[in-house]
């Protein structure tokens, strides 16, 4: 069997931290918790059009969905990049996978639960995936003056 399986795929993407026994709604709270991290991480790089789709209620794929906008190529790798950073440092998580670093046109970051976007312009409005998800919940991003996100 293993001459068809060949890959060198991690086992999974999760925090050292975490605990074996834990309830959906720990679940859904990590989730929540690392799509808010990876928005405040691109924010940080001066990510624009940021989006929040919690997917969870019409897809199997993932919790959540991070779209934002790069407005060049060498903007879309340092989003991803800080995103990676991020994400490491706070919460001792790596991508599952990574696709489209190469070409920087959109990068797709899997981390199991959330699934980030991070796309030039044109790409954006050609798939317009806020359209596609449409029927998924908009979540507004906390802001320092809401009491959450980091202080200015």
């Amino acid at each position: 069997m293993s001459e068809f399986y060949q890959g060198d795929f991690p086992i999974q993407s999760v925090s050292l931290k975490k605990s074996a026994i834990t309830s959906p709604q720990t679940e859904t709270d990590e989730a929540r918790k690392l799509a808010i991290t990876i928005a405040e991480a691109a924010s940080d790089r001066k990510a624009g059009e940021i989006l929040l789709l919690r997917v969870g209620d019409v897809s199997y794929l993932a919790d959540y969905f991070v779209v934002m906008t790069g407005y060049s190529r060498v903007q879309v790798r340092a989003i991803a990049e800080a995103i990676e950073e991020q994400v490491a440092t706070d919460l001792q998580r790596n991508p599952l996978r990574t696709a489209g670093k190469a070409e920087g046109s959109w990068v797709l970051q899997d981390y199991g639960e959330v699934i980030v976007h991070i796309m030039m312009p044109k790409e954006r409005e050609f798939y317009n995936l806020e359209a596609f998800w449409s029927h998924a919940e908009r979540l507004e991003l906390p802001t320092a003056d809401d009491g959450g996100g980091k202080p200015t």
